[in-house]
């Protein structure tokens, strides 16, 4: 199992810029062939680290409505049902769930009509507290910054390291953090499938 390598950050952080970016263009900035840069972004596919390439629309060009970054504060045994409420809602650009049971998203409502849209999203009697301040300007700039490859090894949880193996099982694709670990799971696979 590698780790990544500035070549591998190198793609991804041209991919953020660009993900329609063709294969042939990333190839020439980081001195690759357009099929190894194939291979590297589909080994990043397999391990999670793209989880996919997505569209990027200026909200503020289609559409109508006061752009209003919502805060709601709820109990904590509620916050992620709220999240899941919010997230992923028309006229919801952006949710997020803090470390300490907030909901926080960015909104854009009609006539400014917040109120009307988190009763009818969340329900008033459900927030505590209702935070509403107008945006002036905003961007989605995720980064790449130092991160490194992070996978947990399927059969004991632990980080995988470069010293880890990968074995293909089935069509899909595992990580271990050693060779014991992979023969476990390997075995047992074998015998859950031969009592199938």
């Amino acid at each position: 199992m590698r780790t990544l390598d500035e070549t591998d950050r190198e793609i991804l952080r041209l991919l953020l810029a660009d993900a329609r970016r063709p294969y042939s263009d990333i190839a020439d900035r980081v001195d690759l062939s357009a099929p190894a840069v194939s291979d590297r972004i589909d080994r990043l596919r397999e391990t999670g680290v793209i989880e996919g390439f997505t569209l990027r629309i200026d909200a503020d060009e289609l559409s109508e409505g006061l752009a209003t970054l919502v805060t709601l504060e709820v109990p904590p045994a509620e916050a992620p049902n709220v999240y899941e409420s919010v997230a992923g809602r028309d006229r919801v650009e952006h949710a997020v769930l803090t470390a300490d049971g907030d909901v926080v998203a960015l909104v854009r409502t009609a006539n400014g009509d917040v109120r009307g849209f988190v009763d009818r999203v969340v329900g008033l009697d459900r927030v505590s507290g209702l935070s509403v301040r107008v945006v002036d300007r905003h961007e989605w700039s995720p980064g790449l910054g130092d991160a490194d490859l992070a996978v947990d090894c399927v059969e004991c949880d632990n980080t995988v390291t470069a010293e880890g193996e990968s074995a293909r099982i089935d069509g899909t694709l595992y990580h271990f953090c050693c060779g014991s670990c992979r023969r476990n799971f390997e075995e047992r696979y074998e015998r859950l499938e031969e009592g199938a």
